[in-house]
């Protein structure tokens, strides 16, 4: 994946046109274009609005590491910390944590979507 087609993934995310997206950060939506389908460079600057409004690094953006993503999508550092524990159990209580979780998780989605 592209630089471009990254912002392009996170803007439409966000559930936003590319002009949207252009006046949140000032600049111009022929240069927000030119960024997403031309994929070309945006300045430091602009990146690092871009990352901080997907909430994301700009490592993420320029290179796609799959790391820097994981790090990105998980900003609180308590659940870091979690899972950081998590990882050094045997496994399996792992694979029980695991159930808890996706039970929870998906329990949370089916009261999400009957409130709906």
């Amino acid at each position: 994946m592209t630089l471009g087609e990254r912002i392009q993934k996170h803007r439409k995310e966000l559930g936003i046109t590319q002009s949207e997206l252009a006046r949140k950060i000032n600049i111009s939506h022929t240069q927000m274009a030119r960024y997403e389908i031309k994929d070309v460079q945006p300045p430091a600057n602009i990146l690092k609005k871009l990352a901080d409004l997907f909430g994301t690094s700009i490592d993420y953006l320029v290179c796609g590491t799959a790391n820097e993503k994981i790090v990105s999508d998980i900003q609180d550092a308590s659940i870091i910390n979690e899972f950081k524990k998590i990882a050094s159990l045997p496994s399996e209580e792992k694979k029980t944590l695991l159930k808890v979780i996706s039970a929870y998780l998906r329990d949370f989605q089916a009261k999400k979507a009957y409130a709906s």
